[in-house]
């Protein structure tokens, strides 16, 4: 099959004139999109983040993960319920999961979060919470904020280097288990300014995380999915997974469809983009992006059907399920089962669910 792709031009003009007429009227199109979207997951099942054993690791009662695509941690001493985490692999346009969208780390979740970073093969984690809001803690502290080690259970945790950019840290983390041979580095955005069930107050200062992530995501190799995770790890967290996976759409020359990419995350977890607000700046924030231009650049239509060829030979299209890779965002034009995520006729918009 082959995919028809359109110029940056293209993409602007036509995602331009759908937000145009979207927030005609005071938001009319965006607030119908958005509750046509609420009822989306809602019938999918969570009743292993409900068990009583569980409900302690659950930051809020309410938000849990659904049982179909939950991460599952190896079990410890053979508890049954040491495999637990509120945490889902979500799709971003490759496979079912190149992200995991988790709640932030309590105290007593914080050994199990640093578990699923390794038993997964994360290499980085996106954090768009501030630690505390006046007096209630969002995300309990889980790495060192200066140079330095702290353990948690059988995991040394070092934090190499911390940078400051202009909205947000980067950090390198040493991660280490005891008695393993080897370590991993880990890298660790920190974007601390977006409040809580709110919006960043400027798309630019969003869109720059964005795509900064977005970039190192391409240049490394595959090795595990993404983190990405708020308090809850459903609005803040599906806002920035839905941008990210779009500019990845765009810069192919695939036109955007952000209804269906929110309705395929909320298959995936409860209530991503938690509100209006949220689902609106995404609107905004791509809409900033693609008029400000894309690095390393949109790929135009005489050149995207070779880049579908080139990279569906480089991946072997016919290989057996166990031998495609996981987590790429390299296989987005794959056509076959992950065509429906980048056609807007061929998206899933009709089961799902609703909101953090």
């Amino acid at each position: 099959m082959r995919l028809q792709t359109f110029s940056r031009a293209q993409i602007l003009q036509e995602f331009d004139s759908a937000c145009q007429a979207l927030s005609a009227f005071n938001n009319r199109g965006f607030r119908q999109e958005f509750e046509e979207l609420s009822d989306v997951g809602k019938g999918l099942s969570s009743k292993v983040g409900d068990l009583e054993a569980n409900r302690e690791k659950n930051r809020y009662p309410y938000i849990l993960p659904y049982d179909h695509c939950r991460v599952r941690l190896s079990s410890q001493n053979s508890s049954p319920n040491s495999d637990y985490i509120n945490a889902n692999f979500v799709p971003g346009g490759g496979s079912e999961r190149d992200f995991i969208c988790t709640q932030g780390p309590m105290l007593n979740t914080i050994v199990d979060f640093w578990r699923m970073v390794w038993e997964q093969n994360v290499r980085i984690i996106v954090m768009v919470t501030a630690l505390r809001h006046k007096d209630m803690v969002l995300c309990d502290k889980y790495w060192s904020l200066q140079p330095g080690t702290v353990y948690h259970g059988s995991f040394q945790v070092t934090t190499m280097t911390r940078k400051q950019g202009p909205d947000y840290f980067t950090s390198t983390i040493n991660l280490r288990q005891q008695d393993c041979p080897t370590d991993r580095i880990i890298t660790h955005y920190h974007y601390p300014s977006w409040p809580d069930r709110g919006v960043p107050t400027d798309p630019s200062s969003l869109c720059a995380f964005t795509d900064q992530v977005r970039q190192h995501l391409n240049a490394i190799p595959r090795l595990g999915p993404a983190v990405v995770h708020c308090s809850a790890g459903v609005g803040r967290s599906g806002t920035f997974v839905t941008l990210l996976w779009l500019m990845q759409l765009c810069v192919r020359g695939i036109r955007p469809d952000i209804r269906a990419a929110v309705a395929d995350l909320r298959l995936h977890r409860m209530w991503m983009v938690q509100n209006l607000e949220q689902y609106i700046f995404v609107h905004q924030c791509l809409l900033h992006w693609i008029r400000g231009g894309a690095s390393p650049g949109f790929i135009h239509s005489e050149h995207a059907s070779h880049e579908v060829r080139r990279r569906n030979r480089h991946h072997g299209r016919n290989a057996p399920p166990h031998q495609q890779p996981q987590s790429t965002f390299h296989q987005i034009l794959q056509p076959g089962k992950l065509l429906r995520r980048l056609l807007p006729s061929s998206s899933p918009l009709n089961s799902g669910s609703h909101a953090s």
